[in-house]
């Protein structure tokens, strides 16, 4: 089951950081179809924020059709174009070793992020140039 935290100092509502969070887990496979999120309760014992700002983030995760309250039970993952399997089990081991080469070649987090995220700017912009 996921295990919810907030950062209450990055100016992200609280509601879209569970949000976040959950479409987070299910590219990382980390939540499968069928798993069940933590009720509102549990989640309000893990973060500390109201019932309703839980509700509200499961209400746009159905929405998005990701997820599906089950009343009585719970809310519950679908099937869905998110939900990645083990496959990218070899990609992850080349960023793992990537990242330990950029660690020892001095890079710090914010370097390392300042990197990856001018990468992913100009592969984007790339994908979508007439």
């Amino acid at each position: 089951m996921i295990e919810f935290h907030l950062d209450r100092a990055s100016g992200v509502a609280s509601y879209l950081q569970l949000v976040h969070q959950v479409k987070r887990a299910l590219r990382l496979g980390l939540l499968q179809p069928g798993d069940r999120l933590p009720t509102a309760k549990e989640a309000v014992a893990q973060v500390g924020i109201n019932p309703n700002t839980v509700l509200k983030s499961y209400r746009e995760l159905e929405r998005e059709g990701l997820v599906e309250g089950r009343p009585g039970l719970g809310t519950f993952v679908l099937p869905g174009p998110l939900v990645r399997p083990a496959a990218n089990t070899g990609l992850r081991r080349d960023l793992d070793a990537w990242l330990a080469a950029a660690r020892a070649a001095g890079l710090d987090r914010e370097d390392i992020d300042a990197l990856i995220d001018a990468a992913l700017t100009d592969t984007f912009r790339e994908d979508h140039a007439p």
